[in-house]
């Protein structure tokens, strides 16, 4: 196999203060994550090259994580986060972009109460400033956000997207009504330019993560986007809350054993690498 990125990964130190989301005693999630904590997972599925995603909306964060890539070979991109709201920052995001790590951003849209956020006249420049710099935008959100980000998508055609975590589908509350609209707005989102990450699913299916569980949805998602688009992640270490790094792993290799050799390089590999425009 060709080499292997995780596309979706974290890091953080809960003393830094700046994670809203974060519970205050969670025994998984409020502790340091560091590069050492996931050297064995790494080494355990020989994934060799990882894109650090922020978990804080604060620039901060984003400096702190550029400071770890900095010192960690295996890191090869940063995904950070500005304020859409604040038209100034767009000196920020042009420093930023001098970085050579800093790939794009990701608002936390699925943290956030206004759903129709994201078409606000007063966060477009962002939208376009990213185009301008050849910058990449994760699209963080639910299936209730699916009819805005084609709205969005539609309106930067240019705009290099991918979506996180197959957008959240409901596992937990799995109805086939609720799948067949979930699929209806992938198949729509699939054609505009976006890209997807194979992510984030576990932590949705609850306590059953089998491929029994995930297969309708990562087929379909497979079958719109195909594995010239599709890149897989971990969430890690989100992904504790129900597995381990290597579980996730394996299964995602189930998941997309009946495809050939050339598609799983793509998804484990070669499409974050050409997305991200991760150096060589």
């Amino acid at each position: 196999m060709a080499v292997q990125v995780d596309a979706h990964h974290h890091f953080w130190h809960p003393a830094r203060g700046d994670y809203g989301w974060m519970p205050e005693d969670d025994p998984v999630l409020s502790r340091p994550y560091t590069p050492a904590d996931l050297a064995a997972g790494l080494t355990g599925t020989g994934v060799t090259r990882t894109v650090l995603v922020q978990a804080a909306p604060t620039t901060g964060e984003t400096e702190y994580l550029l400071g770890i890539a900095d010192a960690t070979p295996h890191v090869a991109g940063v995904v950070g986060w500005i304020d859409f709201g604040d038209r100034g920052q767009a000196r920020t995001l042009e420093r930023l972009a001098r970085h050579p790590k800093f790939k794009g951003v990701r608002p936390m849209i699925q943290d956030l109460p206004d759903d129709d956020w994201m078409l606000r006249d007063d966060v477009q420049w962002a939208y376009a400033a990213l185009v301008d710099l050849d910058l990449t935008f994760d699209c963080l959100g639910c299936p209730r956000h699916m009819p805005n980000f084609r709205r969005l998508l539609d309106r930067y055609p240019d705009l290099r997207a991918v979506l996180d975590h197959c957008l959240k589908p409901q596992l937990r509350a799995h109805t086939p009504e609720a799948h067949a609209e979930w699929c209806d707005g992938m198949s729509g989102l699939a054609q505009t330019q976006t890209f997807l990450k194979l992510s984030g699913l576990v932590t949705e299916a609850d306590t059953d993560w089998s491929a029994e569980a995930l297969r309708p949805y990562t087929d379909h998602a497979l079958s719109v986007f195909g594995a010239e688009r599709t890149m897989w992640g971990s969430d890690w270490p989100v992904l504790r809350l129900r597995a381990e790094y290597e579980d996730w792993h394996a299964l995602a290799h189930t998941l997309t054993d009946h495809l050939d050799a050339a598609a799983k390089d793509a998804i484990f590999g070669a499409t974050a690498t050409r997305f991200y425009r991760l150096e060589t």
